[in-house]
């Protein structure tokens, strides 16, 4: 499974908002530049993330986008389900709907599988918090480097 750049790109314009929160409003491209993503595609993000409640925004000169909520009540599953669509990783596991065209799903042993690992995929991204995330970065690699001597 591979998730795309818009939602690397993304989670990381959200962490940079959460580390900031209660603060001014950030501008895109701030943001980008602080990310290092590019900036019409960090739009594109940011619109999608409007829509869904992530972020809000605010109009004027110093205007820009703050989360719309505190960053410990946004979880990454959310996010990635909002940029990515589908946390399914195989159709048959899908919605009743969605998996209905397969003809093997009353006896194919495999899918349990597929049902397990997206379970614990969507179970551990929808517990996992931006407010989490901005807490448990790793300090620089120097400055591991400098521990246990």
């Amino acid at each position: 499974m591979k998730l795309s750049n818009r939602t690397e790109y993304g989670l990381r314009a959200l962490v940079t908002l959460a580390e900031r929160s209660g603060g001014s409003p950030m501008s895109t491209r701030q943001i980008a530049e602080i990310e290092g993503i590019p900036e019409p595609f960090l739009d594109q993000i940011m619109v999608l993330l409007r829509r869904a409640g992530i972020v809000k925004s605010v109009r004027g000169v110093n205007g820009g986008f703050l989360l719309a909520h505190p960053p410990d009540q946004v979880s990454v599953g959310e996010v990635v389900r909002v940029l990515e669509g589908s946390l399914v990783l195989i159709g048959c596991v899908g919605d009743d709907d969605e998996a209905l065209w397969c003809e093997r799903i009353p006896t194919c042993h495999t899918r349990k599988v597929w049902v397990k690992l997206s379970e614990g995929i969507a179970k551990a991204l929808g517990s996992l918090t931006l407010a989490e995330v901005v807490e448990s970065e790793e300090p620089e690699p120097a400055a591991r480097a400098g521990q246990g001597q």
